[in-house]
């Protein structure tokens, strides 16, 4: 049969270019990466292969025996990767190899620092390890053919990693991909039986799929004078079974590392993981990772993600999300069950109680792991919390059942050291508490210089209080969502009235109630001044140095939470400050004596100005309130 060429010469997106530059000029460190990024797409493609084929057999019928093999030419300088998995349309071709990982492609030059190790951790994050091809050749062809496609519908696709690349229409008479690479002078080192099966036991022998070369053929004698050609004979260089199903006390910890890597394509190695299998009621495997850094899609919520779901070691799916709560979307792995039909699908998923068990189990097996290495390696730990420690902040809202050990997790700044450093734990906290200490006191900002700097501390440091000093953007949400941990109840110390509790000792009390008869008449006076802008104008007793501070009414939205809503175009419902005076402080003692009305005006604008400031609020009136000051510096 004869094919119509169809040929046509296409050009890379923008950012391809500038990503192919990149690797083409050594971004990679370690060039033998290209062959695991290579063998590990070829297993991904007959894992599909296996998954299409259980609703349609015909696909693998007529080549069941699967395998991954690699060739190589010496005197050619080329490296051939071949497989019989799913193979690959034209449009797909177009897709996958013309478009460098989609939407993240951008984001991925953005984060590149100049430094070629750093740089390159970064590949298997933005899903671009095909490309790493060109790290050690100067031209790559690939021949494809999707399977249940006809012979005529292969596909050529060719580029040398420059500008554009060609594709047109070949026949190919079975299915899967074959990649050759046609190596740069300076590679040719990897066209050598030891290096490459070397490398392929390095990266490989955890796959599930054998990996095969030929195999090397001894001389025999009078073997010159034959004129029959052997068949090539091939042999498998990798265990070929899947890690997971092996014994935990089998498996190394660098083949864990491995195989995270070929999971989740990530160059680093996870920061930690637990392989568990469940007998019983439920019969599952699974290997659950923690990643050292965050995915660059981590804050999408909408982005694909998920373990990898086997049923009875046949590959089902590639981003199982039904196992895990949203909150620990960043968990890479494999879950492998027995409890599961072979025809499985998302929608059934979402239906089977099977799933909602094996959820349950492994949401407890992360926070366990997490918790275990909290108290045993605090320093991992802290890593792990600056990296994917807002998006743990999820899940109080999303996970009652487990609030408390989530809760328990967290990690905060506090005035007990007065960092930036989110290092401190509520049970941490709980066990600094003082004597007679009822409840756990925070305060909610928009950075940490602004919420350690907040006159709503002052009484707290003054009585030795520790507080919660919290900075996040969802933190106000988060601690909508939690009312008590240990039977201690929070309290937002800039709402509200402020209740220290036993902490508040009689003399205290005396003098705030002598304050406010005396008083009386000044509160008056600033709440006619402030009438509309204020729901009440009142005596304070949590100011020890700033002259006063506005506080939002108990249950009332904060102003981080507000922020938020505007920024996304919500509405959001009217509020009104309490202000509150300082007593002892001297510019309110001033003004309790200011009999000029104007110049009373003035000050009492001012001072509530200046409270809404350092509650991260901007004037009402920007313009006016600094006319006020430049009045005030020119009397």
């Amino acid at each position: 049969m004869t094919v119509a060429s169809k040929q046509e010469t296409l050009g890379f997106q923008t950012e391809a270019k500038q990503l192919l530059h990149l690797m083409i000029h050594s971004l990679y460190s370690n060039k033998e990466i290209f062959l695991r990024e290579l063998v590990s797409n070829a297993s991904d493609a007959i894992d599909k292969l296996r998954f299409e084929s259980l609703s349609d057999d015909s696909l693998i019928k007529e080549d069941p025996n699967l395998r991954i093999r690699v060739d190589f030419d010496a005197d050619a300088k080329t490296i051939t990767f071949s497989d019989n998995g799913i193979g690959m349309s034209r449009e797909e071709v177009i897709a996958n190899l013309g478009t460098i990982a989609k939407s993240g492609t951008a984001d991925f030059l953005k984060k590149l620092s100049g430094d070629d190790a750093k740089d390159s951790q970064l590949i298997g994050q933005f899903g671009v390890g095909f490309y790493s091809s060109f790290i050690v050749a100067d031209k790559v062809e690939v021949m494809t053919c999707r399977a249940g496609n006809s012979a005529d519908e292969g596909v050529h696709w060719t580029s040398e990693g420059e500008a554009e690349f060609t594709i047109e229409n070949i026949e190919k008479n079975d299915r899967g991909t074959t990649i050759i690479l046609h190596l740069k002078g300076e590679c040719e080192e990897f066209a050598d039986q030891f290096r490459l099966k070397s490398i392929i036991n390095k990266y490989a022998d955890h796959l599930s799929v054998p990996v095969e070369m030929l195999k090397p053929q001894d001389p025999k004698e009078g073997d010159e004078d034959k004129d029959i050609v052997d068949v090539p004979e091939y042999e498998a260089i990798n265990s070929a079974k899947a890690l997971w199903t092996r014994s935990r006390s089998e498996v190394t910890d660098d083949e864990y590392k491995e195989f995270y890597r070929h999971v989740s394509h990530d160059f680093e190695e996870p920061l930690s993981w637990s392989h568990n299998k469940v007998e019983g009621k439920l019969e599952y495997t699974s290997l659950l990772y923690l990643p050292k850094n965050p995915p660059f899609d981590l804050w999408n919520r909408e982005a694909p993600k998920g373990l990898k779901l086997y049923v009875q070691r046949v590959f089902i799916m590639d981003q199982a999300e039904q196992f895990l709560p949203l909150y620990l979307r960043f968990l890479r792995g494999v879950i492998d069950s027995n409890d599961l039909s072979l025809n499985v699908s998302r929608e059934i998923l979402q239906k089977d109680p099977a799933v909602d068990s094996m959820k349950s189990a492994l949401t407890k097996r992360v926070l366990d792991m997490l918790d275990k290495m909290a108290k045993k390696e605090p320093e991992k730990y802290q890593t792990f919390w600056d990296n994917f420690g807002e998006v743990i902040k999820e899940g109080p809202a999303e996970d009652h059942a487990n609030k408390e050990k989530i809760a328990k997790l967290f990690r905060f700044s506090t005035t007990h050291r007065n960092s930036a450093t989110q290092d401190q734990s509520l049970t941490g906290y709980i066990e600094r508490m003082k004597e007679g200490q009822e409840k756990i006191y925070y305060i909610v900002a928009d950075s940490f210089n602004a919420a350690s700097s907040n006159p709503h501390l002052e009484i707290f440091k003054k009585k030795g209080i520790e507080v919660i000093m919290f900075y996040d953007r969802i933190d106000e949400w988060v601690m909508g969502q939690m009312y008590e941990f240990d039977g201690k109840q929070f309290q937002d110390i800039s709402k509200g009235d402020l209740d220290l509790g036993k902490l508040d000792d009689e003399e205290d009390k005396e003098s705030k109630e002598k304050a406010e008869k005396e008083l009386e008449g000044l509160m008056k006076r600033v709440s006619d001044q402030l009438e509309g802008k204020v729901e009440e104008v009142r005596v304070t007793h949590r100011l020890t140095d700033s002259p006063a501070c506005v506080v939002v009414p108990q249950d009332q939205m904060g102003g981080q939470m507000r922020k938020i809503m505007e920024a996304a175009g919500q509405a959001v419902p009217e509020s009104k400050p309490i202000f509150e005076l300082n007593p002892d402080h001297a510019l309110v003692q001033k003004l309790d004596k200011e009999d000029d009305e104007a110049l009373f005006a003035d000050l009492v604008s001012i001072l509530f100005d200046q409270a809404k400031l350092v509650a991260g609020e901007a004037p009402e009136d920007t313009a006016d309130f600094v006319k006020r000051i430049n009045k005030l510096l020119m009397s």
